[in-house]
């Protein structure tokens, strides 16, 4: 088929998805210190986010010198958001507190306000707009929790800069609120 410039534009719906216009909504813990508005506050704050992947494993047996593959287990890779940084270190703080709250820096132990029910995991949302400002999809993560804080970098050469980090989280599914099955 050789190459055709209308083809191609009457199949990309919408002039395509732009990964500029999303938001997401994370739920801090009761126990994180400002959870409450770190939580309203990161859905401004968060600067980059991923949609959600996943990878099914695969269990290879051998049989008479031949390799045969079987599906095996779902696995989810861990989700990863870059936070600005403002003055008030709110979310970085409550990101902090949760993360103090599951293992402590001192002793090793987990707080019991996040030990009960593990309730140190809670559920998170990014949601893709479309251009008219529409949700067009949407993912709920399941069970998530931070695993790395980042440092944040100080730099006396770094001007007109604000400063930003990276929080990786685990979870334990995510689920495409957008589908209808």
């Amino acid at each position: 088929m050789a190459f055709n410039v209308n083809e191609f534009r009457s199949n990309l719906l919408n002039d395509g998805a732009r990964p500029n216009l999303f938001s997401v909504q994370l739920v801090f813990p009761t126990f994180a210190i400002g959870a409450g508005a770190a939580g309203a506050k990161t859905q401004f704050l968060a600067k980059t986010a991923q949609l959600p992947g996943s990878s099914i494993g695969t269990i290879t047996m051998n049989y008479f010198g031949r390799e045969l593959k079987f599906a095996g287990d779902r696995k989810f890779a861990d989700w990863t958001l870059t936070i600005i940084n403002d003055e008030d270190f709110l979310i970085r703080t409550a990101l902090e507190s949760w993360s103090d709250s599951i293992n402590s820096h001192s002793q090793n132990v987990r707080n019991p306000a996040a030990q009960a029910n593990l309730d140190y995991a809670v559920d998170a949302t990014v949601t893709q707009y479309g251009k008219d400002g529409n949700d067009i999809q949407e993912y709920n993560f399941v069970g998530l929790f931070p695993t790395e804080i980042s440092p944040i970098e100080l730099d006396w050469g770094s001007n007109d800069s604000i400063e930003e980090y990276q929080v990786t989280f685990s979870y334990q599914y995510w689920e495409n609120a957008s589908s209808t099955t």
